[in-house]
């Protein structure tokens, strides 16, 4: 495991408020860092924001994004003056419409550049969200091969691995309907890329190009549900989100291949004790599809900290998690969580076995007004570890 720690968040904050008077970078309410009073104080439509990559699949990495805040000034002074007056995680960071754009790379050869803009209208009764990318994304694909043995042949039982690269842009889309004045939104998702697949064995490359070749288009729709009652959208303490997508790939809409995915998540958080927080997250995920090859990054994959992405793929994908948090002080808070994942292939038994992750990790509440905390996890599971900077829950 690499233990090393970036400095690439502390300098980009330096130079981003370097021009603000040092007082800002301290709370009125406890003297202690944050960023909270700054950011209320300068609603100029602008804000960098630093990109820390920390995947184990892909490895070390940064970029840089933009975020732009469409915004009148009348609009501007009154999200200035809501924050300046509100408490711990009461004021709203984001304007009804902004855009993103930005670009990557990791330690591995992994690169991106994307784009994206939101739009919301009715207080946020209608919300559109889309964006494009495009990329090259180097990743290490498994695959467990068992087999019981028949007379002289022995058993098999062992992890093949094998490098590829994928290179593509992508397209995605979706817009939510609020239902009434409830936390439920309802909506629809347009899905479209068209990407490259090569791997580092001769003879898989060969059998890509007389299958299915190795340019692919994908092309999907689907519906949306979203229900969140959480309390801050950064670092919740309290309340619950499960949401749902149905994604259909097939040639009717022009996709090379014929395939629909299910995915379902839910989080929830439960403040049980003065200081103390416990927090449950889940995701069950269902890929169907009557096509005998596929490229190999199409399949879902258990998402867990300390596992790397794309280790266990499968057609069913089954995790659970935990976490518990005690509150040092208003400001400070160390957790400790574990995780659970497994992926089932239909017709077949491997990776029955539980993959788990665990570990332990720190938060900062950098911007009291926003409830924005900023901090580290470190996990641990089987085959390795894994060093997180984690801006949120970290599920």
């Amino acid at each position: 495991m690499k233990t090393r720690l970036t400095a690439t968040m502390i300098g980009l904050l330096s130079c981003l408020y370097s021009t603000t008077p040092f007082a800002s970078f301290f709370d009125e309410e406890d003297n202690q860092l944050d960023l909270g009073h700054h950011i209320a104080e300068n609603a100029t439509g602008f804000l960098p924001i630093p990109i820390i990559i920390t995947e184990p699949a892909v490895g070390y990495g940064g970029g840089i994004a933009g975020l732009f805040l469409h915004e009148t000034e009348e609009e501007k002074k009154v999200r200035k003056e809501a924050a300046l007056n509100a408490r711990d995680g009461g004021a709203r960071l984001m304007p009804s419409a902004i855009t993103l754009v930005g670009a990557g790379g990791t330690e591995n050869g992994t690169w991106f550049a994307f784009a994206g803009h939101q739009h919301s209208w009715l207080k946020d009764r209608i919300r559109y969200l889309g964006g494009a990318g495009v990329g090259v994304a180097n990743l290490n694909i498994y695959k467990d091969l068992s087999f019981p043995g028949f007379g002289p042949i022995a058993p098999i039982d062992k992890t093949l691995s094998f490098g590829t690269k994928t290179s593509g842009i992508v397209m995605m889309q979706k817009l939510q309907v609020r239902i009434a004045d409830t936390p439920l939104m309802l909506g629809i998702k347009q899905v479209a890329s068209k990407s490259k697949v090569e791997t580092d064995s001769k003879v898989l490359n060969d059998l890509l190009d007389y299958t299915i070749g190795t340019e692919t288009v994908s092309s999907g729709l689907g519906l949306l549900a979203d229900y969140d009652t959480r309390n801050n959208f950064f670092y919740p303490s309290e309340g619950y989100q499960v949401s749902a997508e149905y994604m259909v790939y097939n040639e009717a809409i022009g996709s090379d291949h014929n395939y629909n995915n299910l995915n379902i998540n839910a989080e929830v958080y439960i403040p049980v004790a003065q200081n103390w927080t416990v927090a449950f997250a889940g995701n069950y995920q269902n890929f169907d599809s009557n096509d005998i090859i596929l490229p190999p990054t199409v399949k879902p994959y258990v998402d867990l900290r300390g596992i790397s992405a794309y280790r266990f793929q499968g057609d069913e994908i089954q995790t659970v998690q935990g976490q518990v948090t005690y509150d040092i002080t208003p400001r400070w808070n160390i957790s400790a969580f574990y995780g659970v994942g497994r992926a089932l292939d239909k017709g077949e038994q491997n990776h029955e076995d539980l993959a788990a992750g665990y570990g332990t990790g720190f938060r900062y509440k950098i911007a009291r007004r926003y409830g924005l905390s900023i901090g580290a996890d470190i996990a641990f599971s089987e085959e390795e570890s894994a060093f997180y900077i984690s801006l949120g829950s970290g599920f």
